[in-house]
């Protein structure tokens, strides 16, 4: 009978080479360093064999220094003993050190390059592993499809796309088209660098398609924003991994279809294989937030409580902003204090910020604001806006000047909106310094930026400035910029400029929208051009299919009043298909008391007082109608209604800044430190101008007293006390900017012509419904207002 061999004994390498591999797989160090000193008890570490396994455990168990130590006692290496080393170094991040033992290297091969690519593209050093391959080819290395993979994934990091595509011809020489790892990395990096064609040409080439080929091209059409697309492509899948819901979940909501992100989730929860992550649950938090669906988002959170999530700092961020746009803002704010304002993104503070701001209570928004650690530019903007939003200007020029001092550079959003509050305070000196700001960074060429300057120009008065904003703009110049042009030349008294910059913007093809024509129509009323409103009314709504508002109602009724035209302003009134409101019927009234109509005023005044029964402008302007006429009983009892009711009348006002600092004045003030000098230019001015042939308006003072008494009243209305100030406090012939809250009075109009031609100036007033620039004798309105 034969007998049989028996099986070889193995050798002691062989042993301990198994041992450590066992170690390694049983991730046991303790294990492994006990075979290691065997090896070194046996005498076996000089054999190159085993020295290379006990590196390779070290290296791969992360201690670096041990397999360093390894490999500087070797008495002989060869290529896998550089490769091992390097490819540690490269995998834990030290590629530095890497690319310094791969030039010692003295024999490299495929394996070696591949490391130093895998080590640059781990490391985001993605151009350095381009040029890495560009180096292997020219040593004629061929690559393997681990290097093909890696190069492939930082030529889509950096677009290198040129580099990609000889890439592409190398795969096809090497005949790796095949193979669905590197297809697919072809495929990712022509989708992320554009090459939208060539992309779903290789698609289409790739015969065993996985779901990771899918995925690249649901991702490549949710970027470019074709969603119809990738919804096409989603539905042919036959399977989908989470990274597929998470596609087609993310760029929905990043795309604004807030509605079809929650259908695609809503399909997911369906997948029972499936379960939603923190991406998932991230975007569907922020369109629960964009939708405002309160009820959905709250169902989320609960899951998030019950399956006890592990929530990321995002989907965190995503639950306070659903909580504040919700409008649930204390629910959100108490999110924030457990969880820790340190990790709240700017998403979500905005939300919380602007869900405050709602409330109409800034407070906790800039408690939440001082907490913050990082504040970009956004967070700083948010802050502004929501001291705009509730009126504090001044808190608002505050945090504006100590984000100058500390914090980023306003961007064009920041600048615009502190315009708009230089406009709204009518602070020519502090727009002027915005302006220069917007110089220094850049911003003034923005669109929105420019529009602003050009608005609080305007509303400054300085009419000319807005101008040379509005030349510098050209090609960057939308509907917006026209409008605020239009609106404000129309607002100093420039009518007919207004409707030539109109009729040359609907020359260029540019569409006026609702605003547009509000400018266009008060520039009509403002230099009494009748016919020429009604056309553009008629093509507002005919030819540009615009539905006139309530202020296009208004200035259609005031373009008629103020011509005389007092029953077809009234016709037009009662035609209209909504209810007048209190411009409209004030309108009306304002006009009856210039043309002194008694009848129709006191059917204007019964129609505005049902409207707004305290409203002190129709008391006024009835019994001033009715003094003018002599009625003197009826304007009592219009007063003793006014008092029964405990309606005050509004004081007129007006006030100058000189210097950033505000002074304002009412009739016959006599608190202002300097009343004195005041009063005594005032006299002498009202002396000089009755000499060039002024008459005080009498008329104007509805009391029944002296007319010496009616003169000094005149005389120290509001806005004289406030010229005269001006005067004395300003240069010579500087331009002096008056702002009043009432209506300019006929007496002042008539006076400040014969003042400003006394003292060789420019007077610009802006009462409350347009600007008067006085020069030279005569006002830009030509006493039509």
């Amino acid at each position: 009978m034969k007998m049989s061999n028996p099986p070889p004994v193995p050798s002691p390498s062989d042993s301990c080479a198994y041992l450590l591999q066992t170690s390694l797989k049983n991730k046991d160090p303790f294990a492994g360093r006990s075979v290691h000193a065997q090896i070194i008890k046996s005498g076996l570490h000089f054999g190159l064999f085993l020295t290379n396994n006990l590196m390779n455990f070290y290296a791969k168990s992360e201690f670096l220094d041990d397999a360093r130590r390894v490999f500087d006692e070797m008495p002989e290496k060869n290529t896998s003993s550089w490769n091992t080393i390097l490819s540690m170094y490269a995998k834990q991040g030290f590629v530095d050190t890497a690319h310094r033992l791969f030039r010692e290297i003295p024999e490299r091969d495929s394996v070696s390059w591949t490391a130093m690519i895998v080590g640059y593209n781990r490391t985001r050093r993605f151009v350095d592993a381009v040029q890495l391959y560009v180096d292997m080819l020219s040593e004629r290395v061929l690559p393997t499809q681990y290097t093909l993979t890696n190069v492939l994934a930082s030529c889509a990091a950096v677009k290198a796309l040129s580099v990609g595509r000889k890439i592409h011809s190398s795969v096809v020489k090497l005949g790796l088209s095949s193979c669905v790892s590197v297809a697919n990395s072809l495929l990712n990096m022509y989708a992320k660098s554009g090459d939208k064609m060539t992309a779903e040409m290789v698609f289409d080439r790739i015969k065993l398609k996985n779901t990771s080929s899918w995925n690249v091209m649901l991702s490549m059409h949710m970027l470019s924003g074709h969603v119809d697309l990738a919804l096409a492509q989603f539905d042919r899948m036959e399977e989908r991994d989470i990274i597929s819901w998470n596609s087609m979940i993310a760029g929905f909501n990043q795309h604004g279809h807030d509605a079809k992100t929650m259908d695609v989730f809503s399909r997911m929860l369906k997948d029972r294989s499936l379960k939603p992550d923190k991406f998932t649950l991230g975007s569907v938090l922020s369109a629960c937030a964009n939708l405002e669906n309160l009820r959905l988002g709250k169902e989320i959170h609960a899951y998030m409580v019950k399956c006890v999530f592990d929530t990321s700092n995002a989907v965190q961020n995503a639950l306070i902003s659903m909580y504040a746009k919700s409008g649930e803002v204390e629910t959100a704010r108490q999110i924030v204090e457990k969880c820790g304002s340190s990790n709240l993104d700017i998403i979500a503070f905005t939300a919380l910020l602007d869900g405050y701001v709602k409330l109409g209570d800034i407070h906790p928004a800039r408690q939440i604001f001082d907490l913050q650690m990082e504040r970009d530019v956004v967070t700083w903007t948010a802050m502004i806006v929501g001291y705009v939003q509730n009126g504090l200007n001044d808190d608002a020029i505050e945090i504006f000047k100590r984000m100058l001092r500390e914090g980023p550079r306003p961007n064009s959003y920041t600048l615009a909106v502190m315009l708009s509050v230089s406009a709204s305070l009518a602070s020519l000196n502090y727009g002027k310094q915005i302006h220069a700001n917007a110089i220094r960074t850049r911003e003034s060429s923005s669109v929105s930026v420019s529009n602003a300057l050009i608005n609080m120009y305007a509303k400054s008065g300085n009419i000319n400035d807005a101008r040379k904003v509005f030349g510098l703009v050209h090609e960057n110049r939308d509907t917006v910029s026209w409008t605020s042009m239009v609106i404000a030349l129309a607002q100093h008294g420039l009518g007919e400029d207004a409707l030539e910059l109109f009729e040359k913007m609907l020359a260029l093809g540019i569409k006026p929208d609702h605003i547009t024509y509000v400018g266009v129509l008060s520039a009509c009323t403002h230099i009494g051009l009748v016919e020429q409103g009604r056309r553009y009314y008629d093509r507002m709504r005919h030819t540009d299919k615009i539905e006139p508002t309530p202020s296009h109602y208004a200035c259609m009724i005031d373009l008629y009043a103020r011509a005389g035209l007092l029953y077809e302003a009234q016709r037009f009134i009662e035609s209209m298909p909504i209810e007048p409101d209190v411009i409209a019927w004030g309108s009306l009234l304002a006009s009856c008391r210039v043309y002194k109509n008694v009848e129709l005023a006191k059917f204007a005044a019964e129609k505005l007082l049902i409207i707004d029964p305290d409203n002190s402008g129709a008391y006024s302007a009835l019994a001033n109608l009715f003094m003018v006429c002599g009625k003197w009983e009826d304007a009592a009892k219009v007063r003793k209604s006014m008092k029964d009711r405990g309606v005050k009348k509004e004081q007129g006002t007006s006030w100058v800044q000189i210097r950033n600092e505000i002074h304002v004045f009412g009739v016959e003030d006599g608190l202002h430190p300097q009343k004195d000098a005041i009063y005594k230019t005032i006299d002498k001015i009202w002396k000089e101008i009755k000499k060039m042939g002024f008459v005080p308006d009498i008329e104007s003072v509805m009391h029944d007293l002296e007319e010496e008494v009616k003169e000094q009243i005149l005389r120290h209305h509001s806005e004289k006390l406030a010229i005269a100030f001006g005067l004395l406090n300003t240069p010579e012939n500087t331009t002096l900017r008056i702002m009043k809250n009432l209506r300019v009075c006929n007496d002042c109009h008539s006076a400040i012509k014969y003042i400003a031609k006394l003292v060789g100036r420019e007077i610009v007033v802006r009462d409350s419904t347009r600007f008067h620039h006085f020069r030279d004798g005569t006002c830009s309105c030509r006493d039509y207002w």
